[in-house]
């Protein structure tokens, strides 16, 4: 039920390249008219959200580049003809949602899975003791497939259409922790293979993003008790029957435009699942 109204929320929503302008002479409250075509239909927005709006055009059009610098809040607000106080609560409300990261004495950038405070932004499994780190990555099977019914309904696919199916482990200190099972539009990532997965260094989301061009920006999952079964032990390296964590994260990209499927189950013998709520 999930997948189906995933896709019917997304045929509601505005394609990435139809963004609704801001209306045709809105002003900040310094008075200053923005430069735009009116919005079709009555409903507004505050003009910092309409902004907010004309940043993502951008970011998704690839006007600028993950790790690369965007102008100064001054050349935004005379690009968009606002204050650079309307401009700035663009820019806290992105660097909020992890889309920009800030650097004092530097400027505002394009924030990159290849930061580790991003890197770790999805993946919420921590050991008992000693920080988090990064964990070794075995890729099993990488393939092109057609997608099973339940994978194209989720990724809204058309039906016959490809994925590429991902399975790997994640271990730490040579102990497997994670089985991963991903499963990905083939249309968006052509000449993916397991060796281009097991020979970049970086985290797979940098892969996707730098490689393909597609970025994830938000994610959500469902998280239930299992009990491992046979295969998934052995892999795993548990008994059969161990409780494990069943994690199903469907990741996002710009426009709610869904890309990655993917199925994790983690042993927490040592581990724990971590989350900060605000």
């Amino acid at each position: 039920m999930w997948a189906v109204l995933e896709c019917a929320a997304m045929s509601v929503s505005a394609p990435s390249h139809d963004l609704p302008e801001p209306p045709l002479g809105a002003a900040d409250n310094e008075g200053a008219p923005l430069s735009a075509e009116p919005l079709a239909g009555p409903a507004f927005s505050p003009l910092y959200q309409q902004i907010k709006t004309l940043l993502l055009r951008s970011l998704q059009s690839g006007e600028w580049k993950p790790g690369e610098a965007i102008p100064s809040e001054i050349e935004l607000a005379g690009r968009f003809r606002v204050s650079q106080g309307t401009v700035r609560k663009a820019i806290d409300e992105l660097a909020t949602d992890n889309l920009l990261v800030r650097r004092q004495g530097k400027g505002t950038f394009v924030a990159t899975h290849a930061e580790e405070n991003i890197q770790y932004r999805f993946l919420r499994l921590a050991p008992d003791a000693g920080p988090a780190t990064g964990m070794a990555r075995q890729v099993l099977d990488c393939r092109r497939m057609r997608a099973p019914a339940e994978v194209a309904r989720t990724l809204c696919l058309s039906s016959g259409d490809s994925a590429v199916m991902v399975r790997r482990t994640l271990s730490r200190d040579g102990a497997p922790v994670v089985l991963d099972e991903i499963w990905l539009p083939a249309s968006l990532f052509k000449g993916l293979t397991a060796e281009r997965l097991t020979g970049y260094a970086g985290p797979m989301y940098g892969l996707f993003e730098t490689e393909f061009g597609v970025r994830m920006i938000r994610a959500e999952e469902k998280i239930r008790a299992v009990a491992a079964d046979t295969a998934t032990a052995a892999v795993l390296k548990v008994p059969p029957g161990s409780p494990l964590l069943s994690v199903e994260r469907l990741s996002r990209t710009y426009g709610e435009q869904p890309v990655e499927l993917r199925r994790g189950l983690y042993s927490t013998a040592s581990h724990y699942y971590r989350n900060e709520l605000n």
